[in-house]
């Protein structure tokens, strides 16, 4: 079997490259290549759970010598399943790369940037972020602790004061619908959250209104009603009625700006 087609694991084994994991090699060149093949062999340990989080992998130069390359190449693949999260890595003596504990927050601003260089449009975003906004309230009803009830109860009282700055309210607006997620306890929908608001939410609100702002604040407050009541169906609900307003909202003003441009407005 030709080198570039066989790899070790991280136990110095060799193994034959599956089709399917060489069709994810993303770069090109031969040493980019098989580091790539490094990359994807240890995603493919990690997703196995035959590497677990805190499991040392090695150095470079440990790297190089149980995947049979240079250590130029295992340089290259350790700074990726760095840069992907994966590995962490301590330089000096009793360094190396080890699997990363994980912290999908980090990545959450990554993957709204992503989505937006696609071009999704306003309307996609907004009918994912309902779908996993209804279920983070639904299962808030259900798992929220007091202190996830008294945090949102603490949102609401900061919004109320802060109904003369529209700015500050739209802010405290996302913290709110966070916060429901959060109470949740579902770690996948606070991160998806977090992605989706970086491009759905306003930084500045400027068709918001008072009359609207206190609407905001009764359906929110009727929100932790429902939670804290226990009631999961009422909340999702509601929820969901609510998020298909802003997303009403959304689409207009995206529609708005659209045209704004395409008339050649400058702001």
């Amino acid at each position: 079997m030709p080198r570039s087609s066989k790899a070790k694991t991280a136990l110095g084994v060799p193994v034959a490259m599956s089709g399917q994991l060489t069709a994810r090699i993303m770069f090109a060149g031969r040493s980019s290549s098989l580091s790539a093949q490094i990359v994807a062999q240890v995603r493919d340990e990690l997703f196995a759970k035959t590497l677990k989080p805190g499991d040392f992998l090695g150095t470079e130069k440990d790297l190089a010598a149980r995947f049979g390359t240079s250590r130029i190449v295992a340089r290259d693949a350790l700074r990726t399943l760095e840069a992907l999260g994966i590995v962490e890595i301590r330089m000096g003596k009793g360094g190396g790369a080890r699997i990363a504990h994980g912290n999908p927050r980090l990545f959450a601003e990554a993957l709204a940037v992503q989505l937006d260089l696609t071009g999704v449009s306003a309307a996609e975003i907004m009918d994912v972020q309902r779908a996993i906004e209804t279920l983070g309230a639904e299962l808030a009803a259900e798992h929220a602790t007091s202190a996830d009830i008294a945090k949102l109860r603490q949102l609401l009282a900061d919004a109320e004061a802060a109904m003369d700055d529209l700015d500050l309210f739209t802010r405290l607006s996302r913290d709110f619908h966070l916060a429901v997620a959060e109470a949740s306890h579902n770690r996948v929908i606070v991160v998806q959250l977090m992605s989706l608001e970086h491009i759905s939410w306003p930084r500045r609100n400027v068709t918001a209104t008072a009359k609207l702002a206190q609407h905001i604040l009764e359906i929110h407050s009727k929100l932790v009603d429902l939670i804290e009541l226990r009631d999961a169906s009422a909340a999702r609900a509601l929820m969901n009625d609510h998020v298909k307003m802003i997303r009403a909202r959304r689409v207009a003003e995206h529609g708005s700006h659209e045209h704004e441009e395409e008339k050649g407005s400058c702001c």
